[in-house]
């Protein structure tokens, strides 16, 4: 289309809210899995009133959430393309990469003992752990040894990713920083490239009481291509990012990055956000979803969480103007009842909101994640460097 549809666009990403079904799942040890059906299951239904009204009963069997005949939002099930299923790989997807060679994994393993000699060496520090864990044991485990020693608590896990945990009350977050950094170059070399290195800062000073505080860092690979986003900035959009965005992008693409510490306070700053003005793209990552409840395996948690979000949506969709759009997606599962604590092949929901939106439907299952950024490129008259089709003409306004 030639014409500017919506002035901004809300991307708001439910981190891990697969919706199940994924075609490939088995392929990723995942075959039954269902992030939002087992957690409407375990709960006796959720009441997301807001997100029912958009038509998410429509895309699958979801315990207390009903499908309705006349929904509010034009909805869809994405189907991933891209070989893998963690954070990186679904956002990248979504502004139009294909990552056909996943990013590797130490989760067998640990790190190679020449990294880690080298990562100590240049660190000044010992190294304990490096092993794959749950963020939250292994401080429990190791806590009280770095406070005794110094020493760098090191882990992994399914995902591909270098952590390292550090108790701000003996290790300076600019000393961890620093370390991340030092990583991040050691594992560049092919044999050893993760997708991230993250920082993990805690407080505490004895098992049970440990935990993390919200100055995580994220030191991703940059995108191995133009991304719409870059086709956005270089046209003179703004992009701004919210929550972990500016991490997963690595900065490419975005005009401004918005540091949230919870769910909560990430739909508080795009509701603020809403009430401003920009012209672009606002997007938007709600990591507790993932990080706190879904790794944790934790249902309960979760749906709550979930009900939770759709209460502030609620001030989101009061909040924005008629020529806004909102799309509320997913960048893979982490069924909470699932084994083991790795995301799950899924697909993930679409639920798209404006409050002129011409004749809202269930356009069924879509190939890619990419679809989003496909859309996004076609309002805005940009160029789409990469995969995915526009939806544009099936977000018509009044």
């Amino acid at each position: 289309m030639s014409k500017e549809l919506y002035k901004r666009i809300f991307v708001i990403v439910c981190d891990s809210m697969g919706i199940g079904n994924a075609e490939d799942a088995a392929k990723f040890g995942d075959e039954g899995a269902n992030t939002l059906g087992h957690i409407c299951e375990f709960k006796g239904g959720l009441d997301v009133e807001n997100m029912e009204g958009l038509g998410l009963g429509n895309l699958g069997n979801f315990k207390g959430i009903h499908p309705i005949r006349h929904q509010l939002g034009t909805t869809a099930a994405l189907r991933e393309v891209s070989n893998g299923k963690d954070t990186m790989t679904g956002h990248w997807e979504m502004m139009g990469l294909k990552v056909e060679k996943p990013f590797k994994t130490f989760t067998e393993t640990g790190f190679p003992e020449e990294f880690i000699h080298l990562f100590e060496e240049k660190t000044g520090r010992k190294c304990v752990g490096n092993y794959a864990e749950s963020g939250t044991v292994i401080l429990d485990q190791l806590g009280e040894h770095q406070l005794e020693t110094g020493d760098w608590i090191v882990y992994t896990s399914a995902d591909s990713v270098f952590q390292i945990a550090a108790n701000e009350e003996i290790i300076p977050l600019e000393e961890l920083y620093h370390a991340c950094e030092i990583a991040r170059e050691l594992l560049m070399r092919d044999e050893w490239k993760v997708g991230r290195v993250i920082a993990r800062p805690f407080v505490g000073r004895k098992k049970g009481e440990f935990k993390r505080t919200p100055n995580r860092h994220d030191y991703a690979l940059e995108p191995f291509g133009r991304t719409v986003l870059d086709s956005l900035k270089d046209a003179g959009y703004d992009v701004v990012g919210v929550g972990k965005i500016p991490d997963i992008f690595v900065n490419k693409g975005i005009t401004k990055g918005i540091h949230t510490v919870s769910n909560e306070d990430g739909m508080n700053k795009t509701i603020e956000l809403a009430k401003e003005s920009q012209h672009g793209l606002v997007f938007v990552n709600l990591v507790d979803f993932d990080a706190v409840y879904g790794h944790r395996r934790n249902p309960e948690g979760y749906g709550d969480a979930i009900v939770a979000f759709d209460h502030q949506l609620e001030d989101l969709m009061a909040a924005i103007n008629e020529d806004d759009l909102i799309m509320i997606t997913a960048d893979h599962g982490n069924d909470p009842t699932w084994t083991g604590t790795d995301h799950t092949r899924e697909h993930v929901p679409l639920l798209m909101y404006s409050k002129t939106l011409k004749d809202p439907k269930n356009l069924g299952l879509l190939e890619s994640y990419a679809v989003i950024g496909a859309t996004i490129a076609d309002n805005f008259g940009v160029e789409n460097p990469g995969i995915g089709f526009s939806l544009l003409k099936e977000l018509e306004r009044n």
